[in-house]
């Protein structure tokens, strides 16, 4: 059974989430913190991300090379685990922290922690396949998406 899919609907679902609540948050600053604007990007990369690992393994294999598919899952990793730990560190140096965009900001980084576990979890799987500990190499993009 192909457990991937799971993973990135729920993939999809989290970066969504954090777009909406770090999105607010912004929304709530004269001039957003560049913490939470980061996870605003991190979400749409993740969007775009997602679209090319779902289309490459489902539809479009030609396209699907396994070292560039573990660097878009490498990268989508690394942008989640700064984002999370410098958004974080922002909340932890707020002074007084209250309200609902306050909410929203620890809200987004819990989902953007949960985000990175997801996608170190699904790199492992890519980094496994290229390197042939997984599946055959020469079905490694499969093995990303559906």
């Amino acid at each position: 059974m192909n457990f991937v899919l799971p993973i990135r609907i729920a993939q999809l679902i989290l970066a969504l989430l954090v777009l909406g609540t770090s999105a607010y948050v912004a929304s709530s600053y004269n001039h957003s913190p560049s913490e939470i604007n980061f996870l605003v990007f991190t979400s749409i990369w993740t969007l775009l991300a997602l679209i090319y690992l779902s289309l490459t393994s489902w539809k479009l294999e030609r396209f699907a090379h396994p070292w560039i598919i573990c660097g878009v899952e490498s990268l989508t990793m690394l942008f989640w685990f700064a984002g999370f730990i410098a958004a974080a560190v922002f909340l932890g140096d707020l002074t007084t922290c209250a309200g609902k965009a306050c909410g929203s900001a620890k809200a987004a980084t819990v989902f953007a922690a949960f985000e990175w576990v997801l996608f170190a979890v699904t790199t492992a799987l890519a980094v496994m396949a290229v390197l042939g500990r997984g599946r055959s190499t020469k079905a490694a993009p499969n093995t990303m998406g559906a």
